[in-house]
């Protein structure tokens, strides 16, 4: 039995399959009706010997494992690959989408100045990718959440508060992976927004 994802393109799905295709691994595409979730939610995800991982973060650490063959905590890299995934989904998230009680979102927390997001463009002022050793699923969890925000607010400015992290999410969405798993016409359009930003073009409307 192959590596199973059970997801569609409108869902956090497509971050699944950009994790794979760095990573090289083959994911069949799920008959969402056979979805295993307990919750009929999606990303989820199907292996050998009647393994099944959900939630995106849990899902990116199975796949690093798989890929290391080798448990997530195993060595430094592993380990700060996990937590950058785990700061992804538990703190990133909740920053750039704000949702009502209801949870639908309103609007992106990036429009004010953040510590958090400050500490990261700090982190890459003098590092390319978060973790040493080079692109890693930490890169793939913590970009895919700043790009989402360019995608559905798309008069966003992040260049002035945070240069850095505008040029990693440059560096993340210009991969081969990046467009694999989320279209050539999603990475044209946020790359021709992050140029935009750098070159002070991107401001947002008042």
């Amino acid at each position: 039995m192959a590596l199973t994802l059970y997801g569609s393109p409108g869902s956090r799905s497509p971050l699944v399959n950009w994790a794979a295709n760095e990573l090289d691994l083959k994911l069949e595409a799920g008959d969402l009706s056979k979805n295993p979730h307990p919750f009929g939610q999606i990303p989820c995800l199907t292996d050998d010997d009647g393994v099944m991982v959900f939630e995106s973060g849990a899902i990116l650490n199975y796949l690093q494992s798989k890929a290391d063959n080798k448990g997530i905590h195993d060595d430094k890299r592993s380990a700060a690959i996990a937590s950058w995934v785990a700061w992804a989904n538990a703190s990133l998230d909740p920053i750039c989408f704000l949702e009502t009680p209801e949870g639908k979102v309103y609007d992106t927390g990036l429009r004010s100045a953040n510590r958090r997001i400050k500490k990261v463009d700090e982190i890459l002022s003098d590092s390319t990718f978060l973790v040493p050793g080079g692109f890693s699923l930490a890169d793939v969890a913590v970009a895919t959440y700043f790009l989402y925000v360019v995608q559905f607010f798309p008069d966003i400015e992040l260049h002035s508060k945070w240069p850095n992290v505008v040029r990693y999410m440059k560096e993340c969405a210009g991969r081969d992976g990046y467009e694999k798993a989320f279209g050539s016409n999603v990475q044209g359009f946020v790359l021709e927004k992050l140029k935009a930003m750098e070159s002070g073009g991107g401001k947002e409307k008042k």
